[in-house]
């Protein structure tokens, strides 16, 4: 049986030396927006192909060896934590594009591809990956795949699981499962692929995927509105969705507690409004009838001011304006390193109750508590963040519980889109059935027996 130094000195006749990490030289990786996920594996291993990962796999499953699939790191939950037993496996290397097919609409490219590079070649060739996260610079697609990333577009293109026609993953012990699939209808039995989507590395380690690309809008209107109320929010909201149909591809929502630290004189961002509000929603829409869509745009925006849904807005006219609008919704570095930071789901209805619920709760037992409340309307997805000057453990945790607990009388979700990891592992059950877990777990205990892929993750120990 392979053991200790003897698995890795196998691992590295198989990687190649150089992609055999240990030490400083593992621990050097930066964490992009520190989101607390220190390396403390005993070693970081760079496979180069598919049949690599599958062969480290291999080693790794017939001595027990854990496995900490790395991507990008920009999850917040420490999904990517690790401890000194672990082997961190990053996927950075397998990062080709193999092909963007422009008749198909679809990309085929290796998991560590970054989404920024995703983006970049669908432009290149007249087409539109759909999927994009404040993080496109540095995370992958792999992670992309194994969070099922979200982000800011939802409302119109779904989240990274409807993107994905197919992938390939490697199973813990090395078995090589290629459901490449590159059709919109394939209903040739099982479909594999939602096995390793949103599963957080825990059944497999995506190494490959076949995404399916959009056409490139040849319209892209983006506006700023401020509201008096969260009623004035939904109203905006269900007016943006009457007017502007399926070119609307974006509705985010600020309360003032967000914005006001975002920009001047508190943050470093600039207001395009001169005057402030309890509440800022950003209305964007793309389209492909530029001779039409500004004109659209334009009237549902007056529509808007005519019916008293907001009271003050601004309507971009350049790129420039609509880069300077989303700058504010995506000043977020200031919370990720300084706050606790939570992403909920609840219908769009009950949203405005629960964030006065969490804040009022927050504030009564934590004195002087920031409460930060920002997202993504459309699809239901709210971001909370916390800010307190007292960091002990019993402040997170009552943080923590309040948080999570006032989702229950909404039948709300714990979870929209940053996933489990480790931090949400108590909370699952607010979320999911007792059936729904068992069933997670016998998955996990049927795909991976040895339990080395990401262990304690998700659904725990």
């Amino acid at each position: 049986m392979t053991q200790g130094a003897n698995l890795l000195q196998e691992i590295a006749a198989v990687v190649g030396p150089d992609n055999l990490l240990q030490g400083a030289a593992a621990k050097r990786r930066e964490q992009p927006w520190k989101t607390g996920q220190p390396f403390r594996a005993k070693a970081l291993v760079r496979p180069q192909t598919t049949a690599q990962v599958a062969e480290v796999m291999r080693l790794c499953n017939a001595c027990g060896q854990t496995v900490v699939p790395y991507g990008g790191l920009t999850n917040l939950v420490q999904a990517c934590a690790t401890v000194p037993d672990d082997i961190a496996l990053s996927l950075e290397k397998l990062d080709r594009i193999e092909e963007v097919d422009a008749t198909a609409h679809t990309m085929t490219a290796g998991a560590g591809v970054t989404m920024q590079q995703a983006q970049d070649a669908a432009d290149k060739a007249g087409l539109f990956f759909p999927v994009d996260i404040g993080a496109r610079g540095n995370c992958m697609l792999g992670g992309n795949v194994s969070t099922n990333a979200g982000g800011t577009k939802v409302i119109r293109y779904g989240m990274m699981r409807d993107s994905v026609l197919g992938l390939e993953a490697v199973l813990a012990d090395g078995t090589v499962i290629s459901s490449m699939n590159r059709y919109i209808k394939n209903n040739s039995g099982f479909d594999l692929k939602h096995l390793f989507i949103g599963t957080e590395g825990l059944l497999g380690i995506v190494t490959r995927v076949v995404v399916r690309l959009s056409v490139r809008p040849v319209s892209h209107n983006v506006a700023l509105v401020g509201c008096r109320d969260f009623a004035g929010v939904m109203q905006v909201l269900g007016s943006a969705r009457q007017a502007l149909g399926s070119s609307l591809c974006g509705f985010e929502v600020m309360w003032s507690s967000f914005y006001d630290k975002a920009t001047q004189p508190v943050g470093r961002l600039e207001s395009p409004l001169s005057e402030r509000f309890p509440l800022y929603a950003i209305v964007e829409a793309m389209g492909t009838n530029a001779a039409r869509d500004d004109d659209i745009f334009s009237d549902a925006l007056s529509s808007m001011a005519a019916a008293d849904l907001i009271e003050d807005g601004v309507l971009a006219k350049s790129e420039r304006e609509r880069d300077a609008i989303w700058a504010i919704r995506g000043e977020v570095e200031w919370l990720v390193r300084d706050a606790q930071n939570f992403d909920v789901s609840l219908k769009c209805a009950d949203v405005g109750s629960y964030v006065d619920d969490v804040g009022a709760r927050i504030r009564r037992d934590v004195p002087g508590a920031l409460v930060a409340a920002f997202g993504h309307l459309g699809d239901n997805n709210i971001h909370i963040s916390v800010l307190s000057d007292r960091q002990d453990d019993h402040v997170r945790a009552t943080i923590e519980a309040h948080v999570y607990n006032a989702l229950r009388p909404f039948d709300g979700a714990i979870s929209a889109e940053h996933g489990i990891g480790l931090e949400k592992i108590p909370w699952l059950p607010i979320s999911r059935s007792e059936d729904e877990i068992r069933l997670m777990r016998s998955l996990k205990k049927m795909m991976d027996p040895k339990n080395i892929l990401n262990p304690g993750k998700v659904i725990g120990a």
